[in-house]
């Protein structure tokens, strides 16, 4: 069992962080709404601590899921920071989506330090984290990465080192492009038959047995067919994701027609005034 801070108890931190203390290990959580963790602590066991400086202060590892580039930049760098607080030694393990460039970044000026650096998004959404079954893609030294992996298995079904520092990264945007067409398909799909008077239930009960099957198919169509969108990743996270990822292609020289279409297709939902629904709610802009 190791000590572990954990920075950062949103949607998915706040499970994330759950299922470490119930492994055993020693958990101290910050996040920063102090409400938020004060409910962490009293829910888990653990301690709640008022700065990611005294979090990570003699933490092995120091896991964080914050929101953004500019988020993880203050909790690493800040004078109340994790970095300020981390002894050498330790390991960092970013599970926020955000740039391979700031991971970079962050990761050099950890290893000015003495410190080591992961970066670890994750895949599998609210769900997958309080189920403690997420997909976590990580980039980083292999040494690091076997330290950090026992860790990450507490809320994870697949951890698997990708490459160096800003792989897991990079790997986190082909998941997310992929995500973004999967999404629009279905949304057409499911459209396209309630326009031409079919029972929707019935043709993904056919359908999602052959080829045309998906883990959206299966766990999202029900709710779509039923105009719900309250079921994890928000469309305002989701376009902060499809942007690194059309930033990225530019940078690279790579080709993304679909996605910057279904990015502009998203910003279509948020106009509609749906920030907060689901990545599913693309079909509210299909008439049906």
């Amino acid at each position: 069992m190791a000590k572990v801070a954990f920075l950062g108890l949103g949607v998915m931190g706040f499970p994330m962080a759950g299922h470490l203390a119930a492994k055993g290990h020693e958990v101290t959580v910050w996040n920063r709404s102090p409400a938020r963790a004060q409910a962490w602590g009293a829910q888990h066991q653990g301690r709640v601590v008022p700065s990611a400086k005294e979090a990570a202060a003699g933490a092995e590892f120091v896991m964080c899921c914050v929101g953004n580039d500019d988020d993880l930049r203050e909790v690493c760098l800040s004078p109340e920071g994790a970095f300020a607080g981390m002894a050498p030694g330790a390991v960092f393990v970013d599970h926020t989506t955000v740039s391979a460039k700031v991971t970079r970044e962050l990761a050099e000026i950890a290893d000015a330090k003495g410190l080591s650096y992961v970066d670890a998004p994750v895949s599998g959404g609210q769900a997958g984290a309080e189920n403690g079954v997420l997909s976590v893609m990580c980039g980083g030294a292999q040494a690091d990465f076997e330290r950090a992996a026992p860790v990450i298995a507490a809320y994870s079904r697949i951890c698997r080192r990708i490459g160096d520092v800003g792989a897991g990264q990079l790997a986190k945007m082909v998941n997310q492009i992929c995500i973004a067409g999967l999404m629009q398909g279905l949304s057409e799909a499911l459209a396209f038959g309630a326009k031409a008077g079919l029972d929707g239930a019935a043709v993904v009960e056919v359908i999602s047995q052959g080829a045309a099957g998906s883990w959206q198919m299966a766990n999202r169509h029900q709710t779509m067919l039923e105009d719900r969108f309250d079921f994890g990743f928000a469309v305002d996270w989701m376009r902060k994701d499809l942007a690194i990822c059309l930033d990225t292609a530019e940078e690279i020289g790579a080709s993304l027609p679909v996605t910057a279409l279904v990015d502009q297709f998203y910003k279509d939902v948020q106009l509609m005034g749906g920030g907060r629904n689901d990545t599913s709610s693309l079909i509210r802009r299909l008439p049906r």
